[in-house]
């Protein structure tokens, strides 16, 4: 089945909801992105403040300012899974295995960072409150070596495979489509050249250096991608019969 033959009728349901999900993982990425830059860390080695330090127990004021990105950020995983989904809905059948996979691996990140970021959210902060300590060093976004950042990483790597993973379904040559593929891999080819990099110079201690890598490299991919998405929907109704 080629796109002519999905049958789409101009303004369908289906076209305003991948332009609605591309619209919106846009938005939301670029919200996410600003507030965060704007949060630098506080403890690891790219502090260059007087910060935090192990066992992270005293980093209650700083609650809500450095979980504010976390509030998008948990909005904008479940917008990629929807926008994976509505690319899923208009991918030609031969070709409809590839973005099949995409939704799968798109869904185990999905779960993954909305957990990492809720967990943040509504256990740190209550536990510390009333001194219940116990386990929220390793838990903390602020200890390098903790739960958080691995997590991040797990997330992040998923969805950048999970977005390779669509790039066939996007092969005609219009523009539109070359910008999407090659966001697609040209995020993939940065974040595993970045992990080796990494790996390579600060071996097991890379700490959130591959953390802050990654993230950067699929935000500014899902920018990219985001409004060529926008575009393919905004145009799928003229292409289709």
């Amino acid at each position: 089945m080629t796109y002519n033959e999905l049958h789409l009728k101009p303004g369908s349901s289906l076209s305003k909801f991948g332009l609605s999900a591309a619209f919106l993982t846009t938005l939301l990425t670029i919200i996410t992105f600003g507030i965060a830059v704007s949060t630098p860390p506080l403890s690891g080695p790219l502090c260059t403040v007087d910060g935090f330090s192990y066992p992270y127990l005293d980093i209650a004021s700083r609650f809500p300012r450095d979980y504010y990105w976390m509030f998008p950020a948990i909005l904008l995983s479940i917008s990629t899974l929807m926008l994976i989904v509505a690319v899923y809905q208009v991918t030609p059948s031969e070709k409809k295995h590839f973005s099949l996979v995409s939704v799968l691996i798109a869904t185990m990140s999905s779960l993954i960072l909305f957990l990492t970021y809720f967990v943040q959210l509504s256990v740190i902060q209550p536990a510390l409150l009333v001194g219940e300590s116990d386990g929220i060093s390793m838990l903390s976004q602020y200890n390098p070596h903790g739960l958080f950042i691995v997590m991040e990483e797990a997330g992040f790597s998923l969805l950048i495979i999970s977005l390779l993973f669509l790039t066939p379904v996007f092969s005609r040559t219009t523009k539109v489509e070359r910008v999407i593929r090659w966001s697609f891999i040209l995020g993939f080819i940065f974040s595993v050249l970045s992990f080796i990099t990494i790996a390579l110079l600060y071996g097991i201690n890379r700490e959130y250096r591959y953390e802050i890598a990654v993230i950067t490299i699929t935000w500014i991919e899902l920018i990219f991608s985001g409004v060529g998405l926008m575009v393919f929907f905004h145009r799928l109704p003229k292409c289709v019969i």
